[in-house]
């Protein structure tokens, strides 16, 4: 099935509950994509399916460029459940000969919300020199860094504190001892800084709040160096910390009416999310999810649940519950998806204690389900001893990074989303014995298996991966030294590229629309 680029334009601006997943890689996602579709490379449709689109009934819009991937995505969705799968007819090229925008970048629902809530609460800022004055000057002040830790540990603010949006309103009593230190908010760019320091100015502290501009880009750019692989965590919170953010998140869920939802009722409306879209969101920090989470959660750290809400919630209209330890997390998150434009973003009352209280199932660890169909591409194809591949070609369906770091000699590297496309300019003759490898095999069984039923009959899966090859004492490459494909998978942040990206970036971002458009171009040079 197909569905014209003016019935999509009508879908999307509707109330039906819909799905737009594109399925290119990100870097082609990055350069220009419909705004607010997700991109799910075809490659991860077996693994981000069913987090990204519970219900299976769910209208689901396929897109790429020109229609070439998605003949191959429609029949894996299909066999998923989905019954309702629609290819964009003519794909993107037909979308913007019809007149239809297009946008660039990753995340944009979110960069242009961060935008509008600088400009709606104006959000006082701080340029980077100007703090470096007052750092050099002995001021006394609370830095933070509302980035993940790995973020944050890659280079921050000098003097930093590592703490994550979602913390920010049950850990800042730890740092901040009197009225009149100035708390200072920081992030990368723009987004979470500014989301930070309004969450911080939802508390009503009497401490002065500012967001750093530009973030660490801001600070890199004006000439000062950043601190890298600093450590600083805040203390658990005391119980009058928590009080306190409880205290906050009871006002702010009554000011911004967000709903709050029974244990039962969650485990009803698990009985139902073959029909039902429900994402479950863990907002807490990594390690308590770790120790222990209703199953089936997802984990979306409540900063990143706001910065990066397209990764978490594909369908616009379902219902987000939002769930940490108590409600403060919980609380706050959930009203900044309801801003952002989320109705149905609502929160678990009384969090995980209320759930176990009530026979909820729990899980511990970080558990990663094998891949939809895994099991069936295992028993479809067979396996090469690690070394025993002689001087059988060698096809490498991991991304390009991990393939870069480590590979096994000679193995050349191709995108899976487009095995089907390239390999037979790889491997011209289907009687040729193929071996297939990933980081940990996983990836690799799914392809090999795609190419059994492409014909290849010879295609085997090295045992293990590129892992199980290095663990058998044997030698591994780096580099990406034999391209078969075009690495578009993998996209680097700003700061990663240079000066001239971070002030592309940054011009880009600060000029965002409230449909994500731009007059400036995000990659000049792409």
């Amino acid at each position: 099935m197909s569905i014209a680029p003016s019935d999509l334009a009508v879908l999307m601006k509707s109330d039906t509950p819909h799905a737009v997943l594109d399925l290119r890689e990100r870097g082609a996602y990055q350069k220009a994509h419909i705004f607010r579709a997700t991109a799910v490379p075809r490659r991860l449709l077996e693994v981000k399916m069913a987090a990204l689109v519970p219900a299976r009934r769910t209208p689901v819009v396929i897109c790429d460029d020109d229609s070439a991937l998605s003949p191959l995505a429609e029949p894996t969705l299909r066999a998923m459940g989905y019954r309702d799968v629609r290819a964009l007819a003519g794909g993107l090229y037909a979308w913007r000969a019809a007149g239809h925008p297009t946008v660039q970048g990753v995340n944009t629902p979110s960069k242009v919300f961060g935008e509008r809530v600088l400009h709606e609460l104006r959000t006082p800022e701080i340029a980077p020199e100007a703090l470096a004055k007052r750092i050099a000057a002995g001021e006394e002040m609370v830095i933070v860094d509302t980035r993940t830790p790995e973020e944050y540990a890659r280079g921050c603010l000098p003097g930093a504190w590592s703490m994550p949006g979602g913390e920010l309103v049950l850990r800042i009593g730890e740092l901040v001892k009197r009225p009149d230190v100035p708390i200072v908010v920081h992030c990368g760019g723009r987004t979470r800084s500014y989301l930070g320091a309004e969450s911080l100015r939802r508390m009503r502290l009497p401490n002065p709040v500012v967001a750093v501009k530009n973030g660490t880009m801001g600070w890199e750019l004006a000439g000062m160096p950043l601190e890298r692989g600093a450590t600083r965590w805040p203390p658990a919170p005391s119980p009058g910390s928590v009080a306190r953010a409880a205290e906050v998140a009871e006002r702010v869920a009554t000011e911004q009416h967000v709903p709050f939802v029974s244990p039962d009722d969650l485990k009803q409306w698990h009985a139902r999310l073959d029909e039902e879209n429900v994402y479950v969101l863990d907002v807490r920090t990594a390690e308590e999810y770790a120790q222990a989470h209703i199953a089936g959660a997802t984990w979306a750290p409540g900063g990143q649940a706001v910065q990066a809400t397209d990764e978490y919630v594909a369908v616009n209209a379902a219902t987000v519950v939002l769930y940490c330890d108590g409600l403060a997390r919980s609380v706050m998150t959930a009203a900044w998806l309801r801003r952002m434009g989320l109705p149905n973003a609502v929160t678990l009352a009384g969090g995980l204690p209320a759930w176990q209280r009530s026979g909820g199932a729990v899980e511990s660890g970080s558990p990663m389900p094998r891949p939809w169909g895994y099991e069936q591409a295992r028993q479809e194809t067979e396996t090469i001893a690690p070394g025993a591949t002689g001087d059988t070609p060698i096809i490498d369906v991991d991304t390009s990074d991990v393939y870069a770091r480590e590979h096994v000699p000679g193995a050349g590297w191709l995108c899976r989303s487009r095995l089907e496309l390239k390999i037979g300019a790889a491997a011209p003759d289907k009687a040729q014995p193929i071996a297939v490898t990933s980081s940990d095999g996983i990836q690799a069984t799914l392809a090999a298996a795609t190419l059994v039923r492409q014909g290849y009959r010879r295609a085997r899966v090295i045992a293990g991966g590129t892992r199980g090859w290095r663990d058998a004492g044997l030698d591994v490459e780096t580099g990406l030294t034999r391209l078969l494909d075009d690495p578009d998978d993998v996209v680097l942040k700003p700061y990663e590229k240079g000066r001239a990206s971070m002030e592309a970036y940054l011009k880009w971002e600060e000029a965002l629309d409230t449909e994500g458009r731009s007059p400036h171009e995000l990659l000049p040079d792409g």
